[in-house]
């Protein structure tokens, strides 16, 4: 029998083999595996508790989002009511001013009327005097007759 290069490699390995299990090796691969799987096994525990705070603060940023949403509707329908009650008095302030002129500008025509007819019946008076004093003066006669008349109507006319 003939021992070639095979054979002794085969009992190379076989005595190498031998030697680790003797020296404990398996144990400690076995050992180093299991540290191995703790560790990615608490590294899952980590992952899965960090996904689950994730989810907890999305939700709570939801939840805000969907407050402040709520707010700002809030906010704007209030903004619109504001707006549409200073709108409403802002007419009736309008109307009211529109109103209070407008008697003003009728008080201000009625004494105008009035100053005017004043005027009128003061300039036909006048007119009338004035006619009066010179049929007077033109007629002497009858003088006492004229100045009654014009006191009469003078009387009459104020």
């Amino acid at each position: 029998m003939q021992f070639d290069q095979t054979f002794f490699a085969l009992v190379a390995l076989v005595i190498f083999i031998g030697i680790v299990l003797y020296a404990g090796a398996h144990k400690k691969a076995a050992i180093a595996l299991d540290d191995r799987a703790k560790l990615i096994s608490k590294e899952l525990n980590d992952a899965k508790q960090l996904r689950l705070d994730a989810e907890k603060l999305l939700a709570d940023y939801k939840q805000k989002r969907i407050d402040a949403e709520k707010e700002a509707q809030a906010i704007v329908a209030q903004a619109k009511s504001a707006a549409a009650q200073y709108g409403e008095e802002a007419r009736k302030k309008l109307t009211e001013t529109i109103a209070r002129r407008t008697k003003q500008a009728e008080q201000k025509i009625a004494q105008a009327e009035a100053a005017a007819a004043k005027d009128v019946r003061s300039s036909a008076t006048e007119l009338a005097i004035a006619a009066a004093t010179k049929l007077i003066s033109e007629q002497k006669a009858g003088a006492k007759l004229v100045a009654n008349s014009i006191a009469a109507v003078k009387s009459r006319l104020n």
